[in-house]
């Protein structure tokens, strides 16, 4: 599914021919994006382990057309926000960066839920410093804190908007009732939730998402590499494809809703160029489907 003419005008990019959404109404962006958890060190912690190979990465996506960035306060904690900011600075029109706030992080691999209104309010004004902007494209809450009550939590981010620091607010590991009440508070564009053609457990989610024109963000959209299994189902149809499994499995969620915006990510400009050429890939609705079918009854 497509969803309109390429916004920006540079429809000839890989990645504009994946479709585009307009995020809240306003922010438009091609639906191939970039997830920038990976450019951290092991465990998200830390510097990764080439720093000019993740710059490199960054400055390929946007020339491949990528405008969406997804990031967070958490990864490394604060390393993906610097490099982003290193590597692009100052921002090309018409990009997009979200971020993301609500976890300490104690280590490495170690996340601890934290959706205290001071900590929010905290963790945006180190966003707004890392990436030199005056105001948040996108923030996500990374998770709802269930020892906080969410009006406390969403209100402190609607505070942030009225004070001109966030433009847009979004959720991430939700359910659709989490969303429903969340959206009495403040109004919802995006949601965040892990997702792929081997792991449909969000299917509620995407079609709730998809009625209210809400954008849905599947995070490990390449289920942490199991799509590129040996034997597989995936497997079988890529190779018929001349394609990799990989980029079957992003087809796929490009195909199942128009308001799916994957965000690969990844720390090497060879395998960037991969995701990113599955924009172009050329699947029949029959063969998708059927991997979608394969996938759910698996």
């Amino acid at each position: 599914m497509k969803s309109g003419p390429a916004i920006d005008g540079r429809e000839n990019l890989p990645a504009a021919k994946a479709g585009q959404f307009r995020i809240g109404g306003d922010l438009g962006v091609n639906r191939l994006g970039f997830g920038a958890m990976r450019i951290t060190g092991k465990g998200i912690w830390g510097e990764p382990k080439d720093r000019g190979e993740a710059i490199r990465v960054l400055r390929r996506a946007v020339d491949l057309g990528i405008n969406f960035i997804d990031t967070a306060d958490s990864y490394g904690p604060a390393v993906s926000e610097e490099i982003i900011t290193e590597a692009l600075h100052p921002y090309p029109a018409g990009l997009v960066i979200a971020t993301k706030a609500g976890f300490d992080r104690p280590g490495p691999d170690k996340w601890v839920t934290n959706g205290r209104p001071e900590h929010l309010r905290a963790a945006c004004e180190g966003s707004l410093r890392r990436l030199r902007v005056e105001r948040i494209d996108l923030l996500q809450l990374h998770r709802i804190d269930s020892k906080v009550p969410a009006e406390e939590q969403l209100g402190a981010l609607k505070d942030l908007q009225a004070q001109g620091k966030i433009k847009h607010i979004g959720l991430s590991e939700v359910s659709v009732a989490q969303i429903e009440h969340a959206r009495t508070i403040v109004p919802i564009v995006t949601v965040q939730n892990r997702y792929s053609v081997l792991d449909r457990a969000a299917d509620d989610v995407v079609e709730y998402c998809e009625r209210a024109n809400i954008g849905f963000i599947p995070w490990f959209p390449l289920a942490a590499g199991k799509v590129s299994a040996t034997g597989s189902d995936l497997e079988r149809a890529a190779v018929k494809l001349k394609a990799t499994p990989s980029q079957l499995a992003l087809a796929w969620l490009l195909w199942r809703s128009p308001v799916i915006l994957p965000i690969p990510g990844t720390s090497r400009v060879e395998h960037l160029e991969e995701n990113v050429a599955a924009a172009a890939l050329k699947v029949d609705d029959g063969t998708l489907r059927g991997l979608g079918k394969l996938a759910r009854g698996a």
